[in-house]
């Protein structure tokens, strides 16, 4: 990797450091939302480096759909025992049980959505005032539209039309009591960026993001792992074959994609190369063309 490329991954780290500095100054009880994805897993790193020698001084929040990749959850595990922080589990099964939620039906039934109602009830258990989330703005363009502290009312609600002004890196953490903020410190990275940083600070992923043989079938275009919580039709046949994921989420709606890549150099190469976005295998962002920010206007992350 050039010279301009580790500057300007350093200039990301810098930005997205002082942004993690500035919510542990502006805000009392903040969270950092964790989903066992890379982009949460480089908010955890950053986080490190942006508190040693001390510990992250706030917890991790995981929504658990309960139909996670079960090596999400044992990564998950690893790594909040690795680095010694506070893990604090939002149950969707839970949610389902106590009449919080009601669990869809159907071939394309997915938790994914039942989340949204989940966070907001751990948010508010917890009266946290800022949840750090790794979105990023090149993602989709409900995301493009997010500031870096993103002001949400007292439903937890998003109004995309009435966002704070950040000049000069001068950010307003100022809310009314039962208001709270999302806050999005690698905003500016890109997808390319991210597996950049993460090969050049040598951080462990899950092997979800490695090719690796798996039983998948495919539905309107997608590859869906072969799981029992996924009912197939008939028409949909199951074959094994090279995959990895991009993204990692509920598997009722994250597709994998046909993959050779082993190694973090061989991710980047192909993720350089590619025209479709990460989220172009997510297969409830497909519900609607404004799924993403109808959901996010809700609570959702």
């Amino acid at each position: 990797m050039n010279q301009y490329h580790l500057d300007h991954l350093k200039e990301l780290e810098s930005e997205s450091i002082y942004i993690l500095r500035e919510v542990a100054a502006q805000f009392e009880n903040p969270v950092l939302m964790f989903s066992g994805g890379k982009d949460s897993i480089l908010l955890v790193h950053l986080a490190q480096k942006a508190f040693f020698p001390g510990k992250i001084p706030f917890p991790l929040l995981h929504i658990d759909t309960g139909h996670n990749f079960p090596e999400t959850i044992a990564f998950r595990d690893e790594m909040v025992e690795r680095v010694g922080a506070r893990l604090i589990v939002g149950s969707v099964e839970e949610g389902i049980k106590s009449g919080l939620v009601i669990e869809e039906k159907g071939f394309n039934a997915s938790r994914n959505a039942l989340q949204t109602a989940v966070l907001l009830d751990s948010l508010e258990k917890g009266k946290y005032d800022a949840a750090l989330g790794g979105a990023r703005r090149d993602e989709e363009k409900a995301r493009a539209k997010e500031r870096f502290f993103s002001h949400r009312d007292e439903f937890g609600q998003w109004d995309p039309k009435n966002q704070r002004p950040e000049l000069w890196n001068l950010f307003n953490g100022k809310k009314h009591l039962g208001e709270h903020f999302r806050v999005f410190p690698i905003s500016n990275w890109t997808e390319l960026d991210v597996w950049q940083y993460l090969a050049t600070e040598k951080v462990k992923l899950p092997s979800l993001y490695y090719a690796h043989e798996r039983e998948v079938f495919e539905r309107d275009g997608t590859l869906l792992a072969n799981t029992p919580i996924i009912p197939r039709k008939k028409t949909e046949i199951v074959k094994k074959i090279m995959v990895r994921c991009r993204t990692i989420g509920d598997m009722t709606c994250t597709g994998v994609w046909a993959s050779e890549a082993r190694t973090i150099e061989e991710i980047i190469s192909e993720v350089a190369t590619t025209r479709m976005t990460e989220r172009g295998g997510r297969t409830d962002d497909k519900r609607s063309e404004t799924s993403m920010e109808d959901r996010k206007k809700t609570g959702y992350f």
